[in-house]
C-alpha cells in the first residue's frame, strides 16, 4: 500500500531521475505518457467521454466515462489507487476505451467529495493531501465496496455502449487492487475478469479477505505484484497462487521487476516499460470478456 515504505521507494526514484518532489509535483500531469491520451487526443482517435453519476445504495458516486463513440463494446470498471479520480486515470481510461472498451472510472471517494479530490499523485504525499483522502478512506469498508461494485456493473449493463453479451472487466491500483476481487465477488454473474497492479490487502486473516472470495466469483484474475511489495509480504503470492488453484480460477500472478506505482503515469515511480507489459497482459486477460 502507500505508507512510509513506498514513500521511501518513491523518493529514491525520484533522486535516480535527478528530480526532487518539488520538481515532480511541479510536472503536474505534464509527459508524454499523459499528453498521448489527452481529451483531445481521444476525440480525434473516435472516443466519446463523459461524467456521470452513477446511483448507488450509499448516494451517487460521479465518474468518468469513456468508450468508443461507435457500436457496443465489453464494460470495464476502473477503481483508481489512493489519489483517486484524476487526470492520470482520465489518461489510462481512454487509452482502454482504444481497444475496444467502455471504461468506468469510479471516485472511490464519492460519499465524502466530489472528484477529483486530489489532482495527482504527488499531493498525495503532501500533508494537506493525506488530511483529505483519510477520512474518505476510513468509509471504504469490504461492505461498501461491495455495494459499490454491485452497481457499477449494473449501470454499465444499462449503457448502450456496453455489450451485455459480453462480461464486464474491473482493474485496480494500490487501494483499488482488492476492490477488484470485491466486485467479482459482488456481481460474479457479470465479472469475467479482473486486474490488481500492485494492490494491496489481498491476502489477510479476515473471512472477507480478497484472497478468501475468489471461489465465489467466476473471473479470471491477473495479480502483478510489485517488487517491494513482495519483499516485504513474500508469503502473499504464494497465498494468492494456493487460493486461485483451490477455487479453480484462472489467474496469472507475477512479481515485476518495478516499485509500487509502476504502472500509474503519475506515480514517481512510474517505469512506462514495465507498465507497458502488465498492459499488455490486461489486454490479454479482457480479450477472453
Amino acid at each position: 500500500m502507500c505508507d512510509e515504505f513506498t514513500e521511501t521507494a518513491a523518493d529514491t526514484a525520484l533522486t535516480r531521475k535527478g528530480l526532487t518532489r518539488r520538481d515532480f509535483a511541479a510536472m503536474g500531469a505534464a509527459g508524454a505518457a499523459m499528453l498521448t491520451w489527452s481529451g483531445a487526443a481521444a476525440a480525434a482517435a473516435g472516443l466519446t467521454e463523459r461524467t456521470v453519476q452513477v446511483p448507488t445504495p450509499d448516494g451517487t458516486c460521479d465518474a468518468f466515462f469513456v468508450h468508443p463513440a461507435k457500436g457496443a463494446h465489453p464494460g470495464v470498471i476502473l477503481w483508481p489507487d489512493i489519489a483517486g479520480l484524476r487526470e492520470a486515470k482520465q489518461v489510462m481510461a481512454r487509452r482502454l476505451a482504444a481497444e475496444g472498451y467502455a471504461v468506468l472510472v469510479v471516485n472511490q471517494y464519492y460519499r465524502g467529495a466530489k472528484a477529483p479530490v486530489l489532482a495527482s499523485f504527488a499531493e498525495w504525499r503532501t500533508p494537506e493531501g493525506q488530511a483529505k483522502i483519510t477520512p474518505l478512506r476510513q468509509a471504504l469498508t469490504a461492505e461498501a465496496v461491495t455495494r459499490d461494485g454491485k452497481a457499477y456493473a449494473a449501470w454499465l449493463d444499462g449503457q448502450a455502449a456496453v455489450d451485455k453479451r459480453r462480461k464486464i472487466g474491473t482493474q485496480g491500483y494500490c487501494m483499488g487492487g482488492p476492490f477488484t476481487v470485491r466486485t467479482a465477488f459482488a456481481a460474479p454473474d457479470r465479472v469475467g475478469a479482473a486486474a490488481s497492479f500492485h494492490g494491496g490487502g489481498l491476502v489477510g486473516d479476515a473471512a472477507d479477505s480478497p484472497a478468501k472470495l475468489l471461489d465465489k466469483t467466476k473471473a479470471s484474475y491477473l495479480f502483478a505484484i510489485a517488487r517491494n511489495d513482495d519483499a516485504r509480504a513474500p508469503g502473499d503470492k504464494d497465498a494468492l497462487r494456493a487460493a486461485a488453484d483451490a477455487a479453480k480460477r484462472p489467474a496469472e500472478i507475477e512479481v515485476y521487476p518495478a516499485d509500487h506505482g509502476w504502472c500509474v503515469p503519475d506515480s514517481p515511480v512510474y517505469d512506462a516499460a514495465q507498465a507497458d507489459r502488465a498492459w499488455g497482459r490486461l489486454l490479454a486477460l479482457y480479450a477472453k470478456l
